[in-house]
């Protein structure tokens, strides 16, 4: 097995050094799309060659496991070129109508390919139990067992293949592609043991090999599906990406604190950013704006993406603001450690203190807004030697 990986290795090396300029900056979108199309193109001719030899095994050997899984192969080689020209497109420049690019092509393509995995599942699992209710025979022939173990050995380089260029590139499209490699891996497989086992112990168990690689096929689709679907949807960044993006701002002198950090992802390699730093509201404006900038340049060049940055001046030099922000921040905790609280000031009256602020809760909390707000303004009200109200903002964590 350790030779077959670095056999899978040494090919990638070899294609990659051949066909793709700069090939290790994995992050630039001319590389990651070269890597896709040279993957597509691999997998169109050796799924191509593998339906060719499949259909002949499953008509020789009239088993429909083996020529179910020789037109799974014919549609994986249409799943290659839709991965191909999803690649292709998503290198398309921005144009007036997609001023944000093209890059969710790739996407779209991996979740074509999902949903081409379901359907080979779905017919899979038809002929499956039609061969169940009516048991046939396998008939075994040497030349059928050999095409079906270089079947699996062909397959499982493909799926190594691609999970490689997948890691890589991160690439959501690649990484169903690898699936729908392991999954014909696993189905040829499957129809081997079948083929095998009728010969030695005359056992009709082709109809039941079929349905259970049916299943998985079904699970590895919709898993390959969620994938791609979840980017197309919108979900947050990485925790990772948070981390890094919170310390290369909180690494700048005068940056008191972030929040409202928003990512959005129109392809891998097309981000975009928006985030509210915080800085003293006593600092010289033409000197924190100048920080703010340096701040954009480096987030634009660190993550390869468009930043803005928003600058929220706070007053951190009032001893009253900086008590009572003490003090509300001690009650948000103990009403639940997740709260977080930002944007905090006051406004001073004859009577009472106006104390403004807002507050990051999460998504599903077991308080509803209204009640949030009335238990925090109920806790601030104890302190009876500063009367105070509270105005609070609910705000919802976009990471």
């Amino acid at each position: 097995m350790q030779s077959f990986f670095k056999v899978v290795l040494i090919t990638v090396s070899i294609l990659s050094k051949l066909f793709i300029k700069n090939r290790t900056e994995y992050a630039e979108p001319a590389v990651r799309r070269a890597y896709g199309i040279l993957c597509g193109a691999v997998g169109i001719f050796l799924n191509i060659l593998l339906f060719i030899g499949k259909f002949f095994a499953g008509t020789i050997s009239s088993s429909v496991s083996i020529t179910a899984d020789a037109f799974n192969n014919l549609s994986d080689a249409g799943s290659s070129i839709v991965s191909l020209i999803g690649f292709r497109l998503s290198g398309l420049k921005p144009d007036p109508e997609h001023p944000y690019g093209h890059g969710r092509f790739e996407y779209i393509s991996g979740l074509i390919v999902a949903m081409v995995i379901m359907l080979m599942g779905i017919e899979l699992m038809t002929s499956s139990v039609s061969r169940i209710l009516h048991p046939e025979s396998t008939e075994f022939s040497w030349l059928t067992l050999g095409i079906l173990i270089a079947s699996v050995l062909v397959k499982a380089y493909m799926f190594l293949y691609n999970s490689l260029t997948a890691k890589k590139i991160d690439s959501v499209a690649m990484k169903a592609t690898a699936t729908d490699s392991l999954t014909d891996c696993i189905a040829t497989f499957a129809a081997l043991v079948s083929m095998v086992t009728g010969k030695l112990f005359s056992w009709k168990i082709d109809g039941w090999c079929g349905a259970f690689v049916s299943l998985f096929v079904l699970y590895s689709g919709f898993n390959a599906a969620r994938d791609t679907i979840s980017p197309l949807l919108g979900q947050p960044p990485s925790a990772e990406l948070v981390k890094d993006i919170e310390g290369t701002v909180m690494a700048h002198s005068g940056i008191l604190g972030i929040h409202d950090l928003v990512v959005h992802d129109y392809g891998p390699g097309r981000m975009m950013m928006s985030l509210h730093a915080e800085v003293p509201s006593s600092g010289d404006i033409l000197e924190l704006h100048d920080l703010i900038d340096n701040i954009e340049k480096e987030l634009n060049q660190k993550f390869k993406c468009e930043a803005v940055v928003h600058m929220d001046p706070v007053q951190n030099d009032d001893e009253e603001t900086n008590e009572l922000k003490a003090r509300v921040s001690g009650i948000i905790s103990q009403i639940d450690p997740e709260l977080k609280m930002h944007d905090f000031r006051i406004v001073k009256g004859p009577t009472h203190t106006n104390v403004i602020f807002d507050v990051v809760v999460p998504f599903k909390y077991k308080l509803s807004d209204a009640e949030l707000r009335a238990e925090i303004d109920r806790r601030l009200k104890e302190y009876e030697d500063h009367p105070c109200f509270a105005v609070v903002t609910i705000d919802r964590s976009f990471v």
